[in-house]
């Protein structure tokens, strides 16, 4: 179902501190919450602030500029959007996409009892869309076979190094993420202090150099996206599937080589680890909603996540 079959009201009305505000009406459940959690790298990111009332802050960058926008979720069914900086119009134009309204659920119907009951409970789980494709890639590459903690410090150190504050009356220390070009020029010791070791640092670079060519695969089906995303050296199954996911909302797109991922399905829906390939075999007949299978064992609280031994030792590739 398309955005447009869905009313949108009080389009570019001036609120507070010169925002442009809307509210957008969904005749489908929604939930902030659960839509935009993927998009956030960590709980100190610049560019995401989830206040204490459970509204979201977020930053990006479009062509016509950077935006804030500040969400809030009134019911089930209505979210109001502020926005402010020069970017803010044509954010709202891609916001119904960012909220899950884009996102179609029809047809998934899965036998197996958890995932049924996952999504008998929460079927108000939708995925959003961003449209932007460097805003999730950056971000992508630094988790590339790293401990999270590791990859958020080096997406906050960047941000703050050369994103720009935040228009408008953004939390403290809110930053908007750079553009192409400035990605393309950050000197190779900015990388190393941020912990990102040369191969990570060298595929951010090569993709910024080529944003001309992968920001347009927004708009493509997701076989020709993905295509040209791994066609970047340095840019495998997992990270173009990661992208896909928070740029294009793709419903599919299946994280396969995530060290944790394919033993969590398994241990959780079959009661033993499995493989990729077998994940992937397993799952072959829930297509195209394994990503959607994924969140709601996650939203759900379902999903187990047994241990794997001892944790690994954090690398410090400034020492290196």
């Amino acid at each position: 179902m398309s955005a447009s079959s869905f009313p949108v009201l009080d389009p570019g009305h001036t609120s507070r501190g010169g925002a442009v505000e809307i509210t957008l009406t969904s005749d489908r459940p929604l939930a902030l919450r659960y839509s935009l959690s993927p998009h956030r790298r960590g709980a100190g990111d610049p560019a995401h602030r989830v206040e204490a009332d459970g509204s979201i802050w977020r930053t990006s960058r479009f062509r016509t500029g950077p935006v804030t926008y500040h969400l809030r979720q009134v019911d089930r069914f209505e979210v109001t959007c502020e926005a402010w900086g020069a970017g803010s119009a044509e954010f709202l134009d891609s916001l119904p996409g960012l909220v899950g309204m884009e996102d179609d659920a029809d047809g998934f119907a899965p036998e197996h009892r958890i995932l049924a009951e996952a999504h008998r409970r929460f079927p108000h789980l939708r995925i959003g869309r961003t449209g932007q494709v460097m805003e999730a890639l950056v971000p992508a590459v630094l988790e590339q076979k790293v401990h999270g903690v590791a990859a958020f410090a080096a997406w906050r150190y960047l941000l703050s190094k050369f994103g720009e504050p935040a228009p408008g009356p953004a939390p403290a220390g809110m930053r908007v993420p750079p553009p192409a070009e400035v990605w393309r020029r950050v000197p190779s010791w900015e990388f190393h202090r941020a912990n990102v070791d040369p191969k990570r640092s060298k595929t951010i670079v090569r993709s910024a150099a080529l944003a001309d060519k992968l920001e347009p695969i927004v708009s493509m089906t997701r076989e020709d996206a993905e295509r040209r995303l791994r066609h970047v050296p340095g840019i495998g199954v997992w990270t173009a599937a990661e992208v896909m996911q928070r740029a294009l909302g793709d419903a599919d797109a299946l994280s396969v080589g995530d060290y944790h991922l394919a033993s969590v399905i398994g241990w959780t829906l079959t009661g033993a680890p499995m493989t990729d390939d077998e994940m992937l075999e397993y799952l072959a007949p829930i297509r195209p909603h394994r990503y959607r299978a994924v969140r709601l064992l996650e939203v759900s609280g379902t999903a187990l996540r047994p241990k794997f031994g001892p944790r690994t030792v954090v690398t410090d590739h400034r020492h290196h």
